[in-house]
């Protein structure tokens, strides 16, 4: 089975690209952020054509989450208990005898910001919220742009970006927190001394000098972990392709070593 998560910074301007990606990679799951439009202007026929049913999870001109599926599912939950002022950023779909969330970690802007306590309070909720999840005994998957480099091997710059935004301590702590309910980090867990990086500013050639950040993950519990074969950036997606953009991140796929879920 292939899962997957990718921050597609605006499914409108990148649907070509995704549908593309899609065809390219089949994953069987995917965890898509940063929709930026509202459920009723979703694409889902464009999906369906692709072979994916949608559980959506949006708002306009901001944040917005899906979970895709090429088996039928059920939407379990949209938005994120607790914090559900913060936005359109959580979305839990019951596929097979998985719990398949996606989640986009507000940004927090700036250590001295308002959205930096936001961000804080919306992880403590994810944590809170998934350990339901893991209790109930389902296999679970989270998927998503987490705005958060959980260590040093996440960051290429680990040093000079110590106490910035997305390197804090109480950041990293509330990831430690998640994790400590009984989830892992499937990539770090089988490349713990790995550096992979997701995302990479646009702008001074970040990708290029391979300036960048790993802050987009695929979570899963001790089930999922134990099936858990491979993790990668797909690298090849970050990449301009013809005179498609691409999203400032690139999708993360995971191999997982059971069948594709069915209803």
């Amino acid at each position: 089975m292939r899962v997957a998560t990718f921050n597609v910074n605006s499914i409108n301007a990148r649907l070509s690209f995704l549908l593309e990606w899609l065809a390219a990679r089949a994953p069987d799951v995917v965890c898509l952020q940063e929709l930026k439009l509202t459920n009723d202007a979703f694409p889902y026929e464009a999906l369906s054509g692709a072979g994916y049913h949608a559980f959506v999870h949006g708002q306009k001109s901001w944040n917005g989450v899906a979970v895709l599926s090429r088996e039928p599912g059920e939407l379990i939950t949209a938005g994120l208990p607790g914090a559900e002022s913060a936005g359109a950023r959580f979305v839990t779909a019951k596929i097979g005898a998985l719990a398949v969330s996606s989640v986009y970690v507000p940004n927090g802007k700036d250590v001295t910001h308002a959205d930096y306590e936001l961000k804080l309070a919306f992880l403590a909720s994810l944590g809170a919220h998934m350990r339901t999840l893991v209790d109930a005994g389902a296999g679970v998957v989270l998927g998503g742009d987490f705005n958060v480099a959980h260590g040093d091997l996440d960051t290429h710059a680990p040093a000079a970006l110590a106490g910035a935004i997305f390197h804090t301590d109480a950041e990293r702590r509330a990831l430690d927190a998640l994790f400590a309910c009984g989830l892992f980090d499937l990539y770090r867990a089988l490349n713990p001394e790995g550096r992979a990086y997701s995302w990479w500013d646009y702008r001074a050639g970040g990708f290029h000098k391979n300036h960048g950040l790993r802050i987009d993950f695929l979570v899963g519990d001790r089930t999922v972990r134990e099936a858990a074969r491979e993790v990668f950036t797909d690298r090849e997606f970050r990449k301009k392709r013809g005179e498609l953009t691409p999203s400032d991140h690139a999708p993360v796929i995971a191999e997982l070593a059971f069948d594709a879920p069915s209803a």
